[in-house]
């Protein structure tokens, strides 16, 4: 089974990924530290020794100055600590929900910039948080680390958080939080490529490290699973005719940036209201690329079993391809008795784990909206896990 790589200060420039390093910088003055898991039972909050001293209980990962004494100094290839990476969406609503607090030990399966993170920790909580993006925990680990006795993060796809934190001796959890949107720093970063809103190469992965572009797919796949992508992934009404028209720009040359891309939308799709005739375009290569609703899914088996008995899941969607996923888990593991016409009578659900506390998906409030525009298709689904029988 691979080692997971737990970061508690961003200041590297290459961030290893789970199953091995990806390089390092050896730029005196930058530090880049890698941590065994061995070292992450210095914690106090996983089981510290009684004789440990102070700076291994408050300083678990060794953290220390680069460059014999030298200031640390942000990488070149993260947001500073002063750039708005993202701002975290329905935070009252989560608190209120979830409820924090100084006894809770709580998993945000999506870090991104950290705002759920800082929410929870602020309330006194120990939190455990994953990202794939080494970027993301590079900045929340600098944004975070006033809280680094509380915090630790873990390069990841949530989809495998059962096997990262087991390799931790990480076992439950009160809360576990997963917000499932695009950050603003990726949507804004045009190496990215996730907005066509700036030039950049057609990549739109979360996870640098991923196999697959989107620039493959356009490249390589044939009309037929073209359409089929931007209808699944995107419910593209025009997904057809957008697919015919790339294969035929690409036999005369190739797509290779979002701008290219848009406007080979734009020829057979004209703009017929505020939104971008390639939205649904972007989101379906993007949702494909990362293939985001099969980890949404993976993600849902396992979280109800790591819930301690009165422990809270909450997820948080942003189309209704996810928010689909979402209810009709939680609605299946808030059903006690399941029937089939087949069956004499209905039997008890052996995954009947989870109480509803949110029959509808709360969204944001007005006043959210207007402050944070990207908030407004955000939606937020809360169940509770059941009793041990």
């Amino acid at each position: 089974m691979p080692s997971a790589t737990a970061h508690s200060h961003p200041f590297a420039s290459a961030v290893p990924s789970i199953g091995g390093a990806r390089g390092t910088n050896a730029r005196a003055g930058w530090m880049h530290r890698r941590v065994g898991l061995s070292q992450l039972s210095l914690w106090p909050w996983l089981g510290v020794s009684g004789d440990a001293d102070h700076e291994k209980r408050f300083n678990p990962f060794g953290i220390h100055r680069g460059g014999g004494g030298d200031p640390l100094e942000p990488a070149p290839d993260g947001p500073s600590e002063l750039v708005h990476y993202h701002e975290p969406v329905l935070c009252k609503e989560v608190l209120h929900y979830l409820q924090p607090g100084p006894a809770t030990f709580a998993l945000d399966a999506t870090l991104g910039g950290g705002g759920h993170s800082e929410l929870m920790l602020q309330k006194g909580a120990q939190v455990v948080a994953l990202d794939q993006d080494p970027v993301a925990i590079a900045y929340a680990t600098s944004r975070l680390r006033a809280h680094a006795g509380r915090f630790c993060a873990l390069r990841g796809n949530f989809r495998r958080f059962p096997e990262l934190l087991s390799e931790i001796g990480v076992e439950s959890f009160d809360v576990i939080l997963a917000d499932i949107g695009v950050s603003s720093w990726q949507l804004n970063d045009a190496s990215k490529g996730f907005s066509f809103m700036h030039d950049g190469p057609l990549d739109l992965r979360m996870n640098p490290d991923g196999p697959e572009t989107a620039a493959d797919l356009i490249r390589t796949l044939d009309a037929e699973d073209l359409e089929r992508i931007f209808i699944d992934y995107g419910e593209e009404p025009h997904a057809r005719r957008i697919a015919r028209a790339i294969v035929k720009e690409r036999a005369t040359k190739p797509i290779l940036t979002t701008l290219e891309l848009a406007r080979v939308v734009e020829t057979v799709s004209p703009r017929k209201s505020h939104r971008h005739p390639a939205t649904l375009v972007f989101q379906a290569l993007r949702i494909r690329v990362n293939d985001e609703l099969g980890a949404l899914e993976d993600f849902l088996k396992a979280a109800p079993l790591w819930l301690k008995p009165g422990g809270r899941l909450g997820i948080i969607s942003f189309h209704s391809l996810e928010d689909r996923i979402v209810k009709r888990a939680f609605q299946h593991y808030a059903t006690e008795f399941i029937d089939r016409p087949e069956w004499p009578q209905p039997k008890r659900n052996p995954d009947h784990l989870l109480r509803l506390l949110t029959r509808k998906p709360v969204e944001p409030t007005a006043e959210e909206i207007q402050a944070n525009p990207r908030s407004r298709s955000a939606r937020l689904r809360v169940a509770e896990r059941l009793s041990l029988p």
